[in-house]
């Protein structure tokens, strides 16, 4: 039992009840970003999530997973290396994507056949790149040229894959591996789309996507995010808000506690029309495109932070989010900040929710070097209003000019060692620094499974 006891503390002060999840995506596109906003596994702090999910790998020709981007692989390394920091963290790999345009996931989903290569393809990927488990990103079965039965395969698909992990763990006597999807936040896309209370059986937690709910795509201006219907909502747009789509998926189903409600960290922008800046104004497609983001309609919270000084703030009352103008009263954006988000907890609690997830961490203030707002202002505020304890502190190894300890870490990779000249103490090694971890009374450090056990 007392190898249990895991050599770092935090095990003990990040081991929640398993409904409270702080899910947080990374993309491998954020890399190519300029300068600053450049962003890849290196700039994760290890303790602020739960679960990071990475994005995106893709399916080939032959219903095997596949890399995207010529350096994936190295970043999966770097990725699961920070579990050598925090032990609790867990890690999933997120397939997706298109091929020429089309989902890979129809063909793959085909016949049993063609999902059991690809099942038994993603358990040798995930064992073999170290990852905790997979998050299924198919964008939307049954939905936008998708064969309405892929709904059913969508569902034979995620049965299969659990009952496969399950084999798995029984058979190599390993951890099980976890199964995850991201799901519509849009209530016709949810009916098309998914047998909800078939998957929700199998899947170990279901990310709602429930961001983009209002965009440059329509004619009047919209939020992104709204935790409520406004007042100018008709129609069909009654229902694009949090509180009914999460509604919807309870209704059909899902439990509370598998939900994960989606916290973006960027903002959808317009372009106005005439002299009207509310909720609702006439607008003509999006406004400029950030310098970092580069794409029009579409801002990064670190390009936010900056813009706000100078554009004009307001509050949705019925929604609990803001939005800004600015560029002379002729750009308009929908987006969240500390506020929104503290709103969005008190509503995710009284929901009985199982947690969060955030898309993504590389568009929050990540380095926290434009918003003046530290590291990860946004996850950071998410992360406190959901109760989590702090992030664990640890005792500074000895900094005097003589003292050899407090230079341990210089030129070591991340992770954990013995202290020779006390066994009952370990450092930590974390981006250069050293920190000198205690063992509980009675054990001592052994370097053969990083951990602390009786003599």
């Amino acid at each position: 039992m007392a190898r249990l006891l895991t050599a770092l503390g935090v095990l003990l002060i990040l081991h929640f009840a398993s409904s409270n999840k702080l899910v947080c995506h990374m993309t491998n596109w954020a890399q190519y970003r300029p300068g600053s906003a450049s962003f890849t596994p290196n700039n994760i702090d290890p303790f602020l999530c739960t679960h990071i999910i990475y994005g995106l790998a893709t399916i080939n020709n032959f219903n095997q997973i596949h890399p995207i981007e010529w350096n994936d692989e190295q970043h999966y390394s770097r990725l699961n290396n920070l579990r050598n920091v925090n032990p609790a963290l867990k890690t999933l790999l997120s397939v997706g994507g298109t091929l020429n345009g089309v989902s890979p996931f129809i063909a793959m989903v085909a016949t049993p056949e063609s999902r059991a290569a690809f099942i038994r393809s993603a358990i040798s990927y995930l064992r073999t790149h170290n990852f905790d488990g997979l998050n299924l990103a198919w964008e939307y079965p049954g939905h936008n040229g998708s064969p309405v039965e892929d709904k059913q395969k969508f569902t034979m698909l995620i049965t299969e894959m659990a009952k496969a992990f399950d084999d798995d763990a029984k058979d190599n006597r390993k951890t099980r591996l976890l199964l995850s999807s991201n799901v519509a936040g849009f209530r016709p896309t949810i009916d098309r789309a998914y047998e909800v209370n078939k998957i929700a059986l199998r899947l170990d937690f279901i990310n709602v996507m429930t961001y983009d709910f209002h965009g440059h795509w329509e004619a009047i201006t919209g939020h992104n995010s709204p935790l409520y219907r406004s007042s100018v909502d008709f129609g069909s747009h009654i229902h694009h808000n949090i509180n009914s789509s999460v509604s919807h998926w309870l209704a059909l189903g899902a439990p509370a506690e598998k939900l994960l409600l989606g916290f973006p960290t960027y903002g959808r922008t317009y372009r106005l029309t005439t002299g009207a800046t509310g909720l609702g104004a006439p607008a003509d497609g999006p406004a400029d495109a950030g310098a970092y983001t580069r794409t029009a309609g579409f801002l990064a919270y670190y390009e936010i932070c900056g813009l706000l000084s100078r554009a004009t703030v307001e509050w949705i009352s019925e929604q609990e989010v803001p939005y800004a103008t600015y560029g002379n009263g002729q750009a308009w954006l929908g987006y969240d900040n500390m506020r929104s988000y503290s709103s969005k907890v008190q509503w995710m609690t009284a929901t009985n929710l199982g947690g969060a997830h955030v898309w993504t961490l590389d568009m929050d203030d990540f380095s926290g070097s434009f918003c003046s707002e530290g590291a990860y202002p946004l996850v950071n505020h998410l992360r406190m209003s959901m109760g989590f304890p702090p992030k664990p502190t640890t005792t500074p190894a000895p900094t005097t000019t003589r003292d050899p300890i407090a230079h341990f870490c210089q030129g070591r990779p991340d992770g954990l060692y013995g202290n020779a000249a006390d066994k009952t103490t370990y450092f930590q090694c974390f981006q250069g620094n050293t920190y000198l971890h205690r063992c509980q009374p009675g054990l001592i450090y052994w370097d053969s499974c990083k951990c602390c056990d009786w003599p």
